[in-house]
């Protein structure tokens, strides 16, 4: 994966990608969906496919919010990258909490995974051997 620097505002090219990172608390969903959807449609993605990483994009970020800090007292980041590579989209959606651990107390219904490959066209759930966490990497056709 090639290097990403910080875009936040303004139109979106291959030359640009985004990222940006805030806290896993639910308030912080809805911005950084909102910056995956203008990203998308800067780069060409049609309306059908925006409502497609729109849902995608927001059950990843609600996984990092309900699980990824579980055991802990404050949430900590989760970063949100998108890049365009010729006819595809791709979103990865990470966190540095605790990795994919089974919950017994989840508050969640367990159809958010199978809901994000619905989505998308390619989905990679990735644990992070060089450090905590999980990246979630959703790959979505704009031609």
């Amino acid at each position: 994966m090639r290097a990403l620097r910080s875009h936040s505002e303004g139109p979106a090219s291959e030359n640009e990608p985004l990222r940006e990172q805030r806290s896993a608390i639910p308030e912080h969903v809805g911005a950084l969906r909102e910056a995956v959807v203008r990203f998308a449609d800067a780069s060409g993605a049609g309306r059908r496919t925006r409502e497609q990483i729109a849902l995608a994009v927001s059950e990843a970020l609600s996984n990092c919010v309900l699980h990824a800090y579980a055991d802990r007292k404050r949430p900590g980041p989760v970063t949100v990258e998108a890049w365009a590579r010729e006819d595809c989209l791709i979103v990865l959606v990470s966190d540095q909490g605790r990795g994919m651990v089974p919950r017994l107390d989840s508050p969640g219904l367990g159809i958010g995974l199978p809901l994000i490959a619905q989505m998308c066209d390619q989905l990679d759930i990735e644990a992070r051997d060089d450090q905590p966490g999980v990246r979630v990497r959703m790959t979505f056709t704009i031609a």
